[in-house]
């Protein structure tokens, strides 16, 4: 149970939201349909796209390193 309030479970929940907010963006019927309000949490939603697809090199770099984190070092 001590797993769940960890900084690393902390960041593999933020980066699976931003690579999926990214993801869902780049689909045109979601993009309308799920991110177009700007506020609440379809808007936490609309900004981690935003920052999913501006950094996205960034991101990918990040859950690589937490992906070799997480199944070597871990």
């Amino acid at each position: 149970m001590a797993g769940v309030y960890s900084l690393d479970g902390l960041l593999v929940f933020g980066l699976l939201l931003v690579c999926t907010c990214a993801y869902l963006r780049k689909v045109p019927r979601l993009r309308t349909w799920l991110l177009s309000e700007r506020r609440g949490i379809w808007g936490v939603c609309h900004k981690a796209a935003v920052i999913g697809t501006r950094l996205h090199v960034a991101v990918s770099m990040s859950c690589l390193l937490m992906a070799f984190y997480v199944l070597v070092g871990k």
